[in-house]
């Protein structure tokens, strides 16, 4: 027998919000001043528009089984967020264009592997698996910025990618629910929970590893400058409280057979704070 899932009280309803960035002062080396650490925020932004898109494909071709009007609705807030997210992460890679980088054979790899044969391989229920946990992923990454922001150490001071970051990771932290709802209705398996998570696990960093690579070899500089970078990247992050991104704790959470990605409330306050700061 499946083990009972405990889900707080309904969240309220998600709304898609479509603020105006300006890319056209961000420099090349923007976080920190660290070219690693830079490629690192732009691998993950290349990744976004189509990974958002098939987020998107992947829980609508459900929409016609789910019978709960709130779940109905979420899908609908989920779909408009994702669609302006990977709007605003896509009219970056122009930014990115013009510092001198090229982002298009990366791109056109990406989507060839990922959404050409990896997608066409998988069934309409894993795809919708791995996409639960991908949000799983991102959710986590969301409230790590935003803790950043809260307690005054967020490393990213660059004005237009801080307000990119930040609205992506509330609305992140606002529809993280959704996908698995879909699934969980869908098909609450747990064995297709894990399965999609392994996917995505190997699928995410593998690709977020290969895009960061294929920016900072554009760079051109020796392995021991790529070192170097990284080192330095390591005493930042130490001086400002050597807080990571705990990976560790999303897998174990994610892989409870009782879990539910809006059990953990602290993110929601954190989310709340901040869209009432920036005004969103």
């Amino acid at each position: 027998m499946a083990a009972a899932v405990s889900v707080p009280t309904p969240a309220p309803a998600i709304r898609p919000r479509s603020p105006a960035f300006d890319f056209g002062a961000v420099q090349r080396h923007w976080f920190a001043g660290n070219f690693v650490t830079t490629h690192l925020a732009n691998g993950l932004n290349l990744l976004f528009p189509a990974g958002e898109r098939f987020f998107v494909r992947s829980v609508r071709h459900f929409v016609d089984r789910i019978d709960d009007p709130k779940l109905r609705e979420d899908i609908r807030g989920f779909s408009g967020q994702e669609g302006l997210h990977a709007y605003a992460h896509e009219r970056y890679f122009e930014a990115l264009e013009r510092q001198g980088y090229n982002v298009q054979g990366f791109l056109h790899l990406y989507e060839k592997i990922a959404f050409g044969l990896a997608e066409n391989a998988f069934p309409p229920e894993m795809r919708l698996s791995v996409t639960a946990a991908c949000e799983h992923f991102t959710a986590t990454m969301a409230t790590h910025a935003l803790e950043r922001y809260a307690d005054g150490k967020m490393l990213i001071t660059e004005p237009a990618m801080r307000a990119l970051f930040l609205w992506h990771a509330v609305e992140e932290i606002e529809h993280r629910s959704v996908a698995f709802d879909v699934l969980r209705t869908v098909n609450p398996s747990y064995a297709l929970r894990v399965t999609g998570f392994a996917l995505a696990s190997s699928l995410l960093f593998g690709l977020w590893m290969t895009a960061t690579a294929t920016l900072v070899a554009q760079e051109k500089v020796p392995p021991h400058k790529v070192l170097k970078a990284l080192r330095a990247r390591r005493r930042a992050q130490l001086k400002n409280g050597g807080k990571r991104t705990d990976y560790g704790t999303a897998v174990r959470d994610y892989l409870r057979r009782d879990f539910h990605p809006s059990q953990d409330t602290r993110c929601d306050e954190l989310a709340r704070r901040y869209a009432a700061d920036a005004g969103l």
